[in-house]
């Protein structure tokens, strides 16, 4: 009874605070110019890839299909995650409606799954193209990487729904305040006044089969496509081959390694600060890095630029 009466005087809290990145204001002022210019780098350099694989029939491959999927994922990435970390530098640590900050937590999980399953795609199309060069046109048909794509965001959505609904369904009842740049599952479930053990469940299961799933995928595919390099009898073909799967792995390591940090673990974590500067790597640094490096040494995307600035000028 008495317990009863507690949990019914608890008071809902209707809203959160986001204390940001950085509380020191001369810093913040500096940081603020710094992750503009990131964001509005970011959605250049990815609306220019997005457009280029869209406008020049000879990127219409399956290897630029999953790199266009990307960028237009990694636009909406920095978009839901960036404002509010501006927003926080700009004015101070920010009050953010409940229903504002799940809103900002669903569409950040389903694109962070979708960005796994993505990258996991991407592997094995390499995989594909590299160990079994005679059955790539029949195994990555359009049909396939269009399957491939639509179930990578709508696997990304479910998820995102279960989760969502678990951590919404949750008691908070104060304090309110969210040390961080945008609403995490981690200090969601810090402020927690309610017991957490089946959402910690659930978050923890989806980490295991979303997270290492696709890495297990994208490690299986590139230790088949090593083994296949490492066969091949002309040096040239193996730095071609090496080549064109340098620039995936080096993407897939930097986000492979911040995300697993933080999220493959059930319990809350309370290195917050850690948290805070490894998130920046994964949804600000990452997102603006992915164009560059999978495209800055690729000779067919640099072509497609050439002769859209050629035909801009003429």
């Amino acid at each position: 009874m008495e317990r009863s009466l507690a949990v019914g005087n608890m008071t809902r809290i209707q809203e959160f605070v986001l204390l940001g990145l950085s509380t020191r204001l001369g810093i913040r002022d500096v940081l603020f110019a710094v992750f503009l210019t990131l964001y509005l780098l970011t959605l250049l350099e990815n609306s220019l890839i997005v457009l280029l694989v869209c406008r020049h029939s000879e990127l219409h491959k399956p290897m630029y299909f999953f790199l266009g999927n990307l960028s237009c994922l990694e636009m909406c990435y920095v978009s839901v995650t960036t404002p509010s970390l501006l927003a926080g530098l700009r004015t101070g640590p920010c009050h953010v409606p409940f229903t504002a900050c799940m809103t900002q937590l669903f569409f950040f999980i389903s694109l962070i799954c979708t960005e796994c399953t993505l990258l996991a795609s991407m592997a094995y199309d390499r995989y594909v193209a590299i160990c079994c060069p005679l059955h790539y046109p029949l195994l990555m048909r359009p049909q396939v990487c269009l399957g491939l794509a639509v179930t990578s965001w709508l696997g990304g959505l479910l998820v995102s729904v279960i989760k969502t609904a678990c951590i919404a369904s949750l008691s908070y009842c104060g304090p309110n305040v969210l040390n961080h740049f945008f609403c995490d599952v981690s200090p969601l479930l810090n402020l927690s006044c309610t017991h957490v053990a089946l959402t910690e469940l659930v978050d923890f299961i989806s980490a295991i089969v979303i997270l290492w799933g696709s890495l297990l995928v994208a490690i299986a595919s590139y230790m088949a496509i090593g083994r296949a390099v490492l066969r091949m009898p002309s040096a040239a073909a193996r730095r071609k081959a090496f080549s064109t799967c340098t620039s995936h792995l080096v993407v897939v390591g930097i986000f492979y390694s911040a995300t697993l940090f933080i999220y493959a673990r059930p319990s809350r974590i309370e290195a917050m600060d850690l948290n805070k500067l490894l998130s920046v790597i994964y949804t600000v640094a990452t997102p603006m890095c992915n164009p560059v490096i999978y495209c800055l040494r690729n000779r067919e995307v640099q072509a497609a630029f050439q002769r859209s600035l050629h035909w801009s000028c003429g």
